[in-house]
């Protein structure tokens, strides 16, 4: 399976989780908002504040109607093209903000909606493309963005199996195998039970890349478990506030809980271990009081041959293992033992 580098930072099946704040169009299409959530982003922990980069006009067509989750958060009557008009920032933003980012220490991501917007990003320095889910069909767009040689972080929401073996195929036959495909459910919050996170190790096993959750779900429990069955890159939208207007706002997660989620998802990793069966150092005091050792029960004067009667396996751990009692049973006591005395090995021959 691949490791590869976004930033500075390594991705792959032995590597830390990369986490990714998405913050989207949450800023409302106010610079001074979207800079208030670059901070944000930096007091959380993660490893990345993502952003989406649009033309409006090369996106949608004037016909294209609203979601249903979009038509409950905005203007009554807006098209789809006229919200994402309010929702554009401009190129000049977007470098204020990837300087802002580079200032701060935390890497900045956008997901291209366009041509010119991919080449923009790939002119500004970004360090890896985001693939948002409705363009996993838009073959001749991801060979567009393959070309440009980067990481890409290809989510797969709407897709079938055979659709993303299509997706990694066309993104492959460019030479570029810089591949870490992200299982998501393209539902605004998405339903628990909808999410079907063995579906990843399902991406994992047929195509040997790096794999990861873009999250939708409401709460922090959804990602922390699809880090504990494997995602090595974790995508969450992010809000200075759930009552601001927008149209994703409801199903994005507040500061305090993003930082949760972060510590969240660094003590799962710490749990997970390297998979090794052994007993760690803090483990020994308790193996003392809670094993038990060959214990005398009666008086054992030296040169009788001890019996199965004579001893016990009773607490604490220090003694010989009741595993031992074969080289305990029919030899000589070399020694007197009294009663409750823990045996040791030189007590008998």
């Amino acid at each position: 399976m691949n490791t590869l580098d976004i930033g500075g930072r390594k991705i792959g099946p032995d590597e830390s989780t990369f986490i990714i704040a998405e913050v989207g169009v949450n800023h409302n299409g106010d610079p001074e908002l979207a800079h208030q959530l670059v901070d944000a982003v930096v007091a959380t922990g993660a490893d990345a504040a993502k952003f989406q980069t649009f033309k409006p006009e090369r996106l949608i067509a004037p016909c294209a109607p609203k979601a249903k989750y979009q038509e409950a958060s905005g203007e009554s009557g807006e098209s789809q093209l006229d919200m994402l008009r309010r929702l554009e920032l401009s190129h000049e933003a977007f470098r204020d903000i990837h300087a802002h980012c580079r200032e701060a220490g935390i890497r900045f991501l956008s997901t291209p909606f366009d041509e010119p917007s991919a080449d923009f990003l790939v002119e500004l320095g970004v360090s890896a493309l985001k693939i948002p889910s409705g363009e996993i069909t838009n073959l001749p767009f991801l060979s567009y963005l393959a070309e440009k040689g980067l990481p890409m972080l290809v989510s797969t929401g709407m897709a079938s199996l055979g659709e993303v073996e299509r997706a990694v195929e066309t993104i492959e036959r460019t030479g570029n195998r810089q591949i870490v495909l992200l299982h998501c459910v393209s539902n605004y919050p998405a339903d628990p039970a909808d999410v079907n996170l063995r579906a990843m190790l399902t991406m994992a096993a047929a195509f040997d890349y790096t794999v990861g959750f873009s999250d939708h779900t409401v709460g922090r429990h959804v990602p922390v478990a699809a880090v504990a069955i494997g995602a090595r890159v974790v995508e969450k939208h992010i809000t200075l506030s759930r009552d601001m207007p927008g149209p994703d706002q409801r199903m994005s997660t507040e500061p305090d809980e993003f930082t949760r989620l972060v510590d969240d998802i660094r003590s799962v990793e710490s749990a997970l271990g390297d998979g090794r069966k052994l007993p760690v150092a803090a483990e020994a005091e308790t193996a003392l009081v809670a094993r038990k050792s060959l214990i005398a029960i009666c008086p054992i004067s030296t040169g009788t041959m001890i019996e199965p009667e004579m001893i016990a396996a009773m607490r604490p751990g220090n003694g010989l293992a009741p595993s031992m009692t074969d080289m305990v049973v029919g030899k000589l006591a070399v020694k007197d033992l009294q009663p409750g005395e823990i045996i040791q090995l030189n007590a008998v021959a």
